[in-house]
């Protein structure tokens, strides 16, 4: 991923509330829903929460301008102890491409001199070269195993957990894979891509274990299987009423606003909620009352005759 500076459009000294804004403004901009005809806006959008993700948190974005972790939120890996060449081989392109639901087959081998390291590290001794192998040995580390599991956290948009699609991940080790990611996969959960992990002579592959986490939304706020938004509306339409365009996770629709509706007023969708086995979640709206920009002589005398021939006061209840 680029640096998340960059995709935010912010110098790196930039306030919080810069970084804040410049997310909100993008976010909106390439949000899927707003570009149906742009086969890469899906790519760009989930782009934009990762980088929030890195810097638009605090803690985080101190670790990410100390070099701690890169930008997609993972440790910097600083090599083994030793050092020494070696490396798994890469193969066309530079990366490789699997899926969540389908196993790999084995990396590469270790480098030169490992035979050794094994032997000062558990004191296990060679058992001998497989017939016609040249110097292949095995070794018997004395029932001790190698952890050779990699571990690294993988951030989606809201859309990617819902729909799936594919992303790229960089290991550890510096190996990248587009890992596809299935529909419906959810925060917390792991997954397991058999033996694509660390290799040893000797040793069957370790595992990669991939950890999701789901990037916040723009204007979604997830309440377990269900969803939340705050509809902004005009004055106007609480009085009158009318019908306006509400987002989902799918394509928009019309909700009818009645007459004289407050703000904090909520509605539900049903079914336009987060996927679930039974049935989706829904999507509870709460309307919030927003009055033009500057100030309006015409509203504000209108309001003011409106005052004088209709008083009421909604705070009667509270003494």
């Amino acid at each position: 991923m680029r640096d998340p500076y960059e995709v935010l459009g912010v110098p790196r000294g930039a306030s919080a509330a810069a970084i804040k804004s410049a997310y909100r403004k993008l976010a909106k901009k390439h949000h899927p829903d707003s570009n149906k005809d742009d086969p890469k806006a899906a790519a760009r959008f989930s782009e934009i929460n990762s980088a929030n993700e890195i810097i638009g948190d605090e803690d985080k974005r101190k670790q990410f301008d100390r070099g701690e972790i890169d930008a997609e939120g993972k440790p910097r890996f600083q090599g083994f102890p030793g050092g020494g060449a070696g490396g798994r081989a890469r193969g066309p392109g530079g990366f490789e491409s699997y899926s969540f639901r389908t196993g790999g087959g084995p990396g590469g081998a270790g480098g030169a001199g490992f035979e050794d390291i094994l032997n000062s590290m558990f004191g296990g001794a060679a058992r001998g070269g497989r017939p016609g192998g040249g110097r292949a040995f095995e070794f018997d580390t004395g029932g001790i195993g190698l952890d050779l599991d990699l571990n690294v956290a993988m951030t989606v948009s809201l859309e990617e957990s819902v729909k799936g699609g594919e992303k790229r991940v960089r290991l550890p080790t510096g190996k990248e894979l587009n890992v596809k990611i299935p529909a419906g996969v959810t925060a917390g959960q792991q997954i397991r891509l058999k033996g694509q992990g660390e290799t040893a002579p000797g040793h069957p592959p370790g595992d990669l274990l991939i950890t999701v986490s789901i990037a916040p939304h723009a204007f979604f706020k997830v309440d377990g299987s269900d969803l939340r938004l705050d509809l902004p509306i005009t004055l106007y339409e609480a009085v009158l009423g009318g019908k306006v365009r509400v987002p989902t996770l799918g394509s928009a629709v019309e909700l009818s606003i009645p007459k004289n509706t407050s703000s904090g007023r909520i509605f539900r969708l049903k079914g336009k909620g987060l996927p679930k086995p039974g049935g989706p979640g829904d999507l509870f709206v709460t309307t919030r009352i927003i009055l033009p920009d500057g100030n309006d002589s015409e509203l504000e005398a209108l309001m003011e005759k409106w005052r004088d021939g209709h008083p009421y006061n909604p705070r009667s209840d509270l003494g």
